[in-house]
């Protein structure tokens, strides 16, 4: 065979003894070795092959299962600006810590030095967001390449998964023709070719080449020692921060609000207690517990902030979330506290957060429908126990945080590694490819059209079941709550940070084959939400003009609620 094929060959089945299990593949002409390989494994049952035409997609729909199984997940391209439409998604993976393998072919060094078609400089592509970079050698008949292969296999594996954390590896791999399996000996992927002068088996008993350190020990813990604590919970460990904060009597709140968090403790109207300055005056915590990178609230910001405050992260990613440079200390868990809580600080925590989800509640139900508040609330109620729920950045990741329902059985996914609208649709859809239950998004409609083409997927491919939520509003709703929204820029504002678009939804599914459901009142939107196989699209369209009002009606009742305890 071709040493093009031999390497992919090789590549291929040393992925699949490091337990990789899904790759998603975009097709090309200089990646075809790797493709006929993966094609190859997927046709024996070896792995699961996804196709996505659009790279960025793809690179997001791997990110998607990746961050769901918490599994390296292969994600292959050809050469180009192929690779560059991946920088997203790395991007991403690198700041939320999922381990995504970047396979990039390319031309070899003599084509790159003549002029080729289709060649960038993809060596360091990704610069400082990737934990490893390597470029194979460009593969050779000769001895000594198959250990080679695997054992460079074995290396960005462990880096994928990281001593620390977690992230985006990339290997760019330049392929010689011929790219295609040329009938020869061992093309058909049956027997050796003997004309190879090494064997290219892998270790007996189908044992990785290398074997990796295990990463899951945890050998650092943080120790809190404070009788008024306070837990920040955000992405990583939310869990597990629900059952440590019930056992030892401190109160988390959550950005994702009262989802995806357990126990008693959990303050699901958390991030509105923290919004307001005459509570936390008398309510500020001695240390804040915090686990993973809070992203979303400036309230969350300013009391990380304060320097009366010691701040314990647990599990940050590079860039320290601690403004006011005070971290005290820093681990991968969180340890037995040195000191009981302080019962009557949890219990006044707990009153506070009744009254606030109350007059939340209340306020809603008062309101005109729909608004993204009353949506993220409905949503969050009608979910089936053990749904997984995407949620979109801008507003929707706020107003799920603060619609104040508690649904510990939901489990939560947001791309908050830089916090982009880029791919979300795709990485719903690779999430709840590998999700076991019930899976549903929640997205506005600039994110919505920002990743249509996720929508694409060809007729050989399957589609999970997986309900899309569009609160449609025509435009970037999330500008009018910010400083951009107030009233002195409002003659530039609809151009520059509104832009509406007034697009057609329902026809831009009907182009991509997935059904449309538009919920024009509560009842339809409950009824949109059951269960249903496949892939669909609920648009819910609502007017952006009344949102920065609406949050100021809000913050006011949930003000008077809590003062009047």
């Amino acid at each position: 065979m071709n040493p093009s094929t031999a390497q992919a060959r090789v590549l291929v089945d040393e992925l699949v003894r490091n337990t990789v299990s899904h790759v998603v593949l975009s097709p090309g002409s200089r990646n075809a070795p790797l493709s006929f390989a993966l094609h190859e494994a997927a046709t024996a049952g070896r792995l699961t092959l996804h196709v996505r035409i659009d790279e960025r997609s793809a690179a997001f729909l791997a990110l998607g299962i990746a961050a769901r199984t918490g599994r390296p997940v292969p994600v292959v391209c050809t050469s180009g600006t192929a690779a560059a439409n991946f920088h997203p998604a790395v991007l991403e993976a690198d700041r939320a810590g999922v381990p995504l393998v970047v396979l990039t072919a390319d031309r070899p060094p003599e084509l790159r030095a003549s002029g080729a078609n289709q060649v960038i400089d993809q060596r360091e592509l990704y610069g400082s967001a990737v934990r490893y970079f390597d470029e194979l050698a460009v593969a050779e008949r000769r001895s000594g390449q198959n250990a080679y292969w695997r054992s460079q296999i074995c290396r960005v594996w462990n880096a994928a998964y990281g001593e620390w954390r977690s992230g985006p590896v990339h290997l760019n791999i330049p392929f010689r023709e011929p790219l295609v399996p040329d009938g020869s000996a061992g093309d058909d992927g049956d027997g050796e070719d003997t004309t190879w002068p090494e064997s290219l088996d892998g270790r007996p008993r189908g044992a990785r080449w290398t074997e990796l350190p295990d990463f899951g020990a945890l050998p650092s813990f943080v120790v809190p020692s404070a009788r008024h604590g306070l837990v920040i919970a955000c992405d990583a460990g939310v869990r597990a921060a629900g059952e440590w904060a019930e056992l030892h009597g401190w109160p988390v709140v959550s950005e994702t609000g009262g989802l995806g968090i357990g126990g008693t403790t959990a303050i699901a109207g958390g991030v509105w207690l923290l919004g307001l300055e005459e509570f936390l005056t008398e309510h500020t915590p001695e240390q804040v517990l915090c686990i993973g990178r809070p992203t979303v609230f400036r309230q969350v910001q300013r009391l990380l902030s304060n320097t009366d405050v010691e701040v314990l992260l647990v599990r940050p990613d590079s860039d320290w979330p601690a403004p006011a440079h005070n971290v005290r200390q820093v681990g991968q868990w969180f340890d037995e506290p040195t000191k009981p809580a302080d019962p009557e600080w949890l219990l006044k925590w707990r009153r506070a957060d009744a009254a606030a989800t109350a007059a939340v509640r209340d306020t809603l139900a008062a309101q005109p429908w729909p608004s993204g508040l009353s949506v993220a609330s409905e949503l969050a109620a009608c979910l089936p126990a053990d749904s997984l729920l995407v949620v979109g950045s801008s507003n929707p990741t706020r107003d799920v945080a603060l619609a104040g329902v508690r649904r510990p059985d939901v489990l939560v996914h947001r791309n908050r590694g830089v916090a982009g609208i880029d791919g979300t649709l795709s990485t719903a859809i690779g999430a709840a490819t590998v999700h076991p239950g019930p899976s549903y998004a929640f997205v506005g409609d600039l994110t919505f059209l920002h990743d249509l083409n996720g929508l694409l997927t060809g007729q050989a491919e399957t589609r999970p079941d997986l309900t899309i939520v569009v609160l449609n509003d025509d435009g970037g709703g999330i500008f009018s709550l910010l400083e951009q929204g107030e009233q002195q820029h409002s003659g530039s504002f609809e151009r520059i940070f509104g832009t509406p678009h007034g697009a057609d939804l329902s026809a831009l599914c009907a182009g991509y084959g997935v059904p449309h459901t538009l919920a024009s009142s509560r009842v339809a939107l409950r009824e949109a939400l059951r269960p249903e196989p496949g892939l669909r699209v609920v648009e819910v369209r609502a007017d952006r003009s009344g949102h920065r009002d609406l949050h100021a009606r809000l913050r006011a009742a949930v003000a008077r609620s809590v003062g009047a305890r």
